[in-house]
């Protein structure tokens, strides 16, 4: 449990840093703004690689029973949440109704884990990631993100809901190779 949680600490830590604008730019201007990436990814990749190998080996604990119908909700929210994350990196009007789409995929994505898990690791982990995206959310509207106001063609949107439901299909059909565990 220990690997998980300094691995979530480490991964959520660096991904903090961009809500104190102070210590962000105090960081970038320090060490340049090419490395500081740089760092930031390769924290951010130890962190998560923490978590992965933390979440493989965390001892089940179990912290209370999933309903019966969780597994049924979470199939069907899941592919809410991968068109949210994909709509984050390819140009679609959702951005013009949501300043964070990455962020709310990633708060339906543990809202759905946590629905269909009741053990401690599963309650850190995706608890721990839920918390951070809605905190992420609040930081990121104080430091003035703004709704998109650039239309695109709506070829585009459904473009990014093909590429979300064929990720979710393969999340869906390889989760028990990738993760252990099938849906």
């Amino acid at each position: 449990m220990t690997l998980l949680i300094l691995g979530v600490v480490v991964f959520i830590g660096a991904h903090l840093v961009p809500s104190v604008p102070s210590l962000h730019s105090s960081l970038q201007a320090r060490v340049g703004r090419n490395r500081y990436r740089g760092l930031f990814s390769l924290v951010s990749l130890f962190g998560f690689v923490l978590l992965v190998v933390g979440m493989g080996r965390a001892p089940f604990v179990p912290v209370w029973n999933p309903p019966a119908w969780a597994d049924r909700v979470a199939v069907w929210i899941m592919p809410v949440a991968l068109v949210l994350l994909v709509a984050a990196f390819m140009p679609t009007n959702l951005k013009r109704f949501t300043r964070h789409p990455m962020l709310w995929g990633v708060t339906i994505w543990a809202a759905a884990h946590l629905l269909t898990n009741g053990d401690l690791a599963s309650l850190i982990l995706f608890g721990s990631f839920g918390v951070f995206s809605l905190f992420d959310m609040g930081s990121s509207n104080r430091r003035g993100a703004e709704l998109s106001s650039t239309a695109v063609p709506y070829w585009r949107d459904l473009l990014v809901v093909v590429v979300g439901c064929v990720v979710y299909l393969a999340f869906f059909y390889g989760h028990a190779w990738l993760f252990g565990v099938s849906v």
